[in-house]
């Protein structure tokens, strides 16, 4: 597996990552064993960049990771977690709260969960608007100086965000969504992180699976499916965005390849400091996504795509109202 380098502190990790969400959360039922064996064989594939957070479940999947942890090198894995989201007694999430105080008592949580004594990418998952970034990113300065924490990172925020951040300590990665189908980053994201030398960790990059081909209608999610909420997934919009993946199946058949495969492909194709990080809790899709890293494509194939991008746009916004309410659009 390629390796990538994510932000000035030089953060290396396998060029592709692996999103470990759906094991445990939003993406219908899961088999805890088939999980396992997943992640063992990502270690195996060299995809040794594994992402979670304790919303998802919340906490199980930090559980999860924690069981594969102990058979496995700690030192061979960078295992970045997320902070921010608050819980009641039933595991609701009621609220945001980055203040420094719950910044660190969530790193315990996550520690403990997790069976690790560092978390090597410790990522601020949603903006807290009640704490101002440069108290959180003091805190979690102190967490790296502690050796609790290795690296820093931001999810889902603006570029002024990330610039107030980043001059109260080095940011190392921005996680946010980005596809063939997401592609709002372009406008003015990419451009600032290129400037602070701050690398990217595009989430969903397979489009939460629909560039995959397999999604055609609600009806192929089952019932307990966090898409079947999800606006670009409803029965009008799937029938628009379904012409986005033809073309990726016309290009993909032409190269003995999967749709998946050529959005990831495309992903990192667009700057040697994007690490994608796509989800799978199925062995047959983790070892397609691995073999995306080195698929070749001539410029005609690139050239389709990029003329498709320029005619298509996506129907249906990202998230539902509430939930784009919590993304940060500072300028």
């Amino acid at each position: 597996m390629q390796k990538r380098t994510l932000g000035s502190q030089g953060l290396e990790v396998s060029a592709l990552g692996l999103g470990c969400m759906g094991m445990s959360y939003a993406y219908g039922p899961s088999d805890e064993t088939e999980c396992l064996q997943v992640l063992a064989r990502a270690y195996e594939l060299g995809i040794h960049f594994w992402d979670t957070a304790e919303l998802y479940g919340p906490y199980s999947n930090e559980i999860l990771l924690g069981k594969i942890l102990k058979k496995l090198p700690r030192d061979k894995l960078i295992i970045a977690t997320k902070f921010a989201f608050t819980f009641n007694d039933k595991g609701e999430r009621i609220g945001l709260d980055s203040s420094p105080a719950h910044v660190k008592k969530a790193l315990e949580g996550s520690l403990k969960r997790l069976g690790t004594d560092y978390v090597d990418l410790y990522y601020q998952h949603r903006l807290d608007p009640k704490t101002p970034i440069e108290e959180t990113v003091g805190a979690l300065a102190d967490l790296v100086k502690a050796g609790k924490i290795r690296y820093i990172g931001l999810s889902e925020v603006g570029p002024g965000i990330i610039r107030r951040a980043h001059k109260v300590h080095p940011i190392s990665a921005l996680q946010t969504e980005y596809s063939l189908w997401e592609r709002g980053v372009e406008e003015k994201i990419l451009s600032t992180l290129k400037e602070l030398n701050i690398g990217f960790v595009p989430y969903s990059p397979i489009g939460r699976g629909f560039l995959s081909g397999k999604i055609q209608k609600p009806e192929d999610l089952d019932k307990t499916d966090w898409r079947l909420t999800n606006p670009r997934f409803q029965a009008e919009n799937i029938k628009h965005n379904v012409k986005l993946v033809e073309m990726l199946q016309e290009i993909a058949s032409q190269y003995h390849a999967t749709p998946a495969q050529i959005a990831l492909a495309w992903l990192l194709k667009q700057d040697e400091h994007i690490v994608p990080i796509p989800g799978t809790k199925q062995m047959k899709y983790l070892e397609e996504n691995a073999r995306a890293v080195d698929l070749a494509l001539e410029d005609q194939a690139w050239q389709s795509i990029a003329d498709t991008l320029g005619e298509f746009k996506t129907a249906g916004m990202r998230y539902s109202d509430d939930n784009m309410k919590s993304i940060d659009t500072t300028e």
